[in-house]
């Protein structure tokens, strides 16, 4: 299982990798009025009493290393946030509404540095390790619910996942709700719309016939709110 470590910490005299580790919140807190630039990276360093040439070499990719490094320490503690125990009191749709729920809840005081992130991530030359990206964060919340899955529905699942965290995303980066009320229930939906679709995957299996995975991805992209 893909398990991402963070640093609370730095040592008197870090590495790289722990640089990496334990940089990238306070790069976030920046990029909030600078955005994921050098600027950005060197204000978060010098306010934690690091090197800003140590820190230029720790993210030497730009500003895509910066904001991969920031998804990893959230994974990280979406990891912390939901241990084995918690988990298991919970049903598969709470399960998964939880752990979306999570991510948007971490991230909510540094929304504008999400903002900028998720538009970095969208441009043509960053595509391919985006949807990396996204499917990694997928798989860890599906592997975090139990998921044990390795046919078709392995694949799947990540891939449906992967629609309704990037439509509720959206949704949040716009929602103006006291405490976020709209992504909410947007989540509610989406999760509801999957449950529908495994219902009636079910049903049609059954039947020797298939629904279109794409057409209820794009429906999921681009629902009616």
């Amino acid at each position: 299982m893909y398990r991402p470590t963070k640093l609370d910490t730095l040592p008197a005299d870090p590495t790289l990798d722990e640089v990496r580790l334990f940089l990238p919140p306070f790069i976030a807190d920046e990029a909030v009025f600078d955005g994921w630039t050098p600027a950005a990276r060197d204000a978060a360093a010098s306010a934690q009493g690091l090197e800003p040439g140590l820190a230029q070499l720790a993210f030497d990719q730009g500003p895509m290393d910066m904001i991969e490094a920031w998804i990893s320490h959230i994974d990280a503690q979406m990891i912390e946030a939901f241990p084995p125990e918690r988990i298991a009191s919970m049903k598969i749709r709470e399960r998964i509404t939880a752990l979306v729920a999570f991510r948007f809840e971490a991230v909510a005081h540094q929304r504008e540095a999400l903002r900028r992130a998720t538009a970095i991530l969208a441009l043509p030359s960053n595509l391919g390790r985006a949807a990396k990206l996204s499917w990694r964060t997928a798989d860890l919340m599906w592997r975090l619910a139990g998921d044990t899955a390795t046919d078709y529905n392995h694949y799947s699942k990540r891939m449906i996942l992967s629609g309704v965290y990037g439509s509720t995303l959206m949704a949040f980066l716009d929602d103006e709700s006291p405490d976020f009320a709209d992504t909410h229930a947007f989540l509610a939906r989406r999760i509801e719309n999957v449950m529908q679709f495994e219902k009636a995957k079910a049903k049609w299996t059954k039947g020797g016939e298939s629904l279109s995975l794409t057409r209820f991805l794009g429906r999921l992209r681009y629902p009616a709110r």
